[in-house]
Parts: C-alpha cells; structure tokens; sequence
C-alpha cells in the first residue's frame, strides 16, 4: 500500500528528514471503495432503519421556479487504487485531477476488510471524519493516544481533529466489508494549534430528513439541509451531507456565494445542473456565475441516485501539505517530522503509546 499522496499545490522534497522519524513509513490511512458490482443482496436504496434518528419530512419551501443551478465546472471519474487485501480506494480530492478544494483536503470513498488496517500514525493541522455508510455491512475500528477507542458503526462518523498532533490507528472490525468515506478538512491558521481531540457522533444522533415529495432524503453529518442540522460543528464551517434521490426525483439546493462544492456519485445515474453523472463520478461546481443559486439533482424514472456533497467557504490561506500533515509552511513541516521524532510539541504521549488496535499489523 502507497504512502499518502503529497495532495498539495507546494511538493515538497524533505529527503533525509522522514528516515529517521519513527513514522516515517507509515503508509496513508486511505479509505477503501467498493470497485466490484453490488450483489443482489446489497440494499443499495433500502437504508438500515434501526437504531437510526427519525426521518423528518421538511416543511415545503416557497416555488423556486426561477432556481438557477451551478453548472459544472469540472467532472472526472474518482481514481482507483488497489491496496490489496480484498480492499481498493476511490480517491476524489487528493490526486493530480483535483489536488485540494480548499477548505477540502482528501476525499476517499472506501471498502475496507481486515486484515487490512493502518499502524499507528501521526496527523497535525486538520480534522478529518470518518463516516461509514448507514448500508455498510461492516464496522471501522479506532484508538488514539487520548485513551480513546471503540467502534464506528453503520451510520456512525468518527470525527477527529489533530490539531497541534495526534498518534491514532484506524481499521475496519472484521472480516466484513466496511464502506463508507473519509473526509479531511484544513483547519484555520490559528485554530491549528488547539488541543488534539476525537469523538463518535453516534448514528442516533444524525438526522435523516425528507424534502416535501419524500422522494430526496438527506442524511445531514453538517452544516443545514431541509430545516434540520448536522451535529457536527467543524471549526470551519462546512456542509457534509448524504443525498439519497429516487427514480423522478429533483433536488435543489441553495449554496452560498463563493464556497466550493463537490459531489461523489456512489450509485445510479441522473443530472447534475447541466451534465450527466452515473456511478463513480465526481463533479465541483462551477462558481463563477453569482447570479447561480446552487445544487440541482434530477433523476428519470429508469435509476435512482446517491451522492455525497460537501461545500465550504475557501480559508485562502497558505498551504502545504505533506503525507499525514496540513500546515502553512515548509518549516513548519520540517518542525513536524522533529516533533514528532523527539516528543515535542503535542506528541510527547506519541513518543511510547503503542496501540492495542494494530498490535497484528507489527508482527
């Protein structure tokens, strides 16, 4: 499995640091998509109800007959990358066809099964969300140097913000295919020095909500969709939201001036503002045009569709990013990896914490 693509506008070439950094050949926690054709098992628009938050019918909004949806401005089908062990990545933001959409830094759609899991690893300057799908049929495990642990079921979202560091091993619990996706998002310049923290938002807690016709879900992790908010408040706001459309369906949703927005298609086929999307494309608005009002989805009486979309304010803000670290300068790179290697400066617990998660991975 590759190390993390270098997912910035500044490569940086730090040869002879990373050697002698005790994490220096930590491979890159991406996320693992499902690259194989679903089975007639999978229930691909029957989503797990138990144990889920209440779906909400949204009061109808006032006719947006004069609605102007963004067009596309750049579509592409997410790359794939076999990391073996029954388990593949379809990365969207984080390769040389889209390198970052600030304030976004790494989108993976993923498919993971053990043994297959991530050795304990440094981050620093972001916080990124791990959400697996509420159809998933497995679980994703976690632990950090907090004391932090447990499992990130179907319709969980493990959220962690490094901060100024953390040391933490992912991986999925079983046997059992995980899927879902992770999301990094790059924290303001002066927030990237907080306190390390991480959380599950359980899948009770995230509510599942229904526009009028009852035939466009959301199921909202941030940010505000239908009347309803996420529980997650990142620390630069953010809209993270499941869109899950049936056959004759249309979505339009509003989107502020300026932010930047994507969507991963996950399954089906329909219409994005002007262009056609099927399964496995990813699509970033176009926000040139002021006078757009935002997202429109439509589907046709042949396919439903799903997507994720995310969509933020640019931070605008210097940027490099290296491997597992999201910073504002090359020296502040350079200060990570001594950080890092000594114990200093936020990863002094990092130093001897050996997680119990990934003790088969050493072996």
């Amino acid at each position: 499995m590759s190390t993390l693509l270098a997912a910035s506008t500044h490569e940086l070439e730090l040869s002879g640091v990373a050697s002698n950094v005790r994490f220096s050949a930590v491979e890159h926690e991406c996320m693992v998509a499902n690259d194989h054709p679903v089975d007639a098992e999978d229930p691909t628009w029957i989503w797990q109800q138990q144990a889920i938050a209440e779906s909400d019918v949204c009061t109808p909004s006032p006719s947006q007959d004069s609605f102007k949806p963004r067009n596309v401005g750049i579509k592409f089908t997410a790359d794939v990358l076999d990391v073996g062990m029954a388990s593949t990545v379809r990365r969207t933001i984080g390769t040389p066809k889209l390198l970052n959409l600030d304030p976004f830094m790494l989108l993976d759609e993923f498919r993971l099964v053990r043994p297959m899991g991530f050795d304990d690893h440094p981050h620093r300057g972001f916080e990124h969300f791990t959400y697996v799908f509420p159809s998933s049929r497995g679980s994703m495990q976690y632990e950090d140097f907090l004391g932090n642990k447990g499992d990130t079921r179907p319709g969980d979202v493990n959220w962690v913000t490094p901060g100024r560091g953390i040391v933490h091993t992912e991986r999925p619990a079983s046997e059992t295919h995980a899927h879902g996706v992770q999301l990094w998002v790059n924290l303001p310049t002066d927030k990237k020095n907080m306190e390390p923290s991480s959380q599950k938002i359980d899948r009770e807690t995230i509510p599942h909500v229904f526009d009028a016709s009852k035939k466009v879900e959301a199921i909202v992790l941030s940010g505000e969709v239908f009347g309803r908010k996420g529980p997650i408040e990142t620390h630069h706001p953010v809209t993270f939201v499941h869109f899950i459309l049936q056959q004759n369906a249309e979505l339009e949703f509003q989107i502020p001036v300026g932010q930047n927005t994507m969507i991963h298609t996950l399954r089906g086929s329909g219409v994005c503002g002007n262009e056609a999307i099927t399964q496995h494309d990813t699509v970033v608005l176009d926000r040139q045009h002021e006078d757009s009002d935002g997202l429109r989805l439509t589907t046709d009486a042949e396919d439903g569709l799903e997507v994720i979309m995310i969509s933020g304010e640019p931070l605008n803000q210097p940027l490099v990013q290296y491997n597992l670290f999201v910073l504002s300068t090359q020296e502040e790179i350079q200060q990570t990896f001594d950080d890092v290697e000594f114990g200093r400066n936020g990863f002094e617990r990092g130093q001897h914490w050996v997680s119990d998660l990934a003790a088969d991975l050493r072996h």
